[in-house]
């Protein structure tokens, strides 16, 4: 079963990421308090609507991308909002998925770069995250995401019936 583990929010671009036990969502906008709800993330440009609102990334993907790093990275240098476990991230691209009261829209894998590294003082982030650097997702209605929130994706069966189906789990 895939869950929310944690949540990191950061108000202004390069201050470092906080961790809630909640956050509300807000369709459209993203997570209350963070850099992007406030429309002043890095990847934010005046005037243009960005579907970057929320971050997630897999604490086993971190795991896994820690174990070749002499410094490894914490889940809030990662720089992502939402983390998980028992989710395939890379699986959710262009998918519906359902996180607490939160539907949300995977749009992008989210690619590693180098901002991490020069934030965390950490070298390396954007070699060993290659393909673990996680998802980035669009909110569809508001409400509040927790940690310990289940993680559904939405399936389509053949018939149009929708239904939520808990995610296969971290490959």
């Amino acid at each position: 079963m895939g869950k929310v583990i944690g949540i990191f929010l950061c108000p202004r671009p390069g201050y470092v990421m906080q961790q809630f036990t909640s956050v509300r969502a807000f369709a459209g906008r993203g997570l209350e308090g963070d850099r992007y709800w406030f429309r002043i993330g890095s990847w934010s440009k005046p005037g243009v609507r960005v579907n970057r609102q929320v971050s997630f990334i897999a604490i086993e993907d971190i795991r896994e991308a820690n174990q070749s790093l002499e410094k490894q990275f914490l889940p809030e240098d990662t720089r992502r909002n939402i983390l998980t476990e028992g989710v395939d991230l890379n699986s959710l691209v262009n998918k519906q998925l359902l996180v607490g009261d939160v539907l949300m829209v995977g749009i992008k894998r989210c690619d590693s770069c180098a901002r991490p590294s020069a934030l965390a003082d950490k070298p390396f982030f954007a070699k060993t995250f290659v393909d673990r650097g996680g998802l980035i997702a669009e909110v569809l209605n508001d409400g509040v995401i927790s940690v310990g929130d289940e993680i559904f994706e939405f399936v389509e069966e053949k018939g149009g019936s929708i239904y939520a189906a808990r995610n296969h789990g971290h490959t």
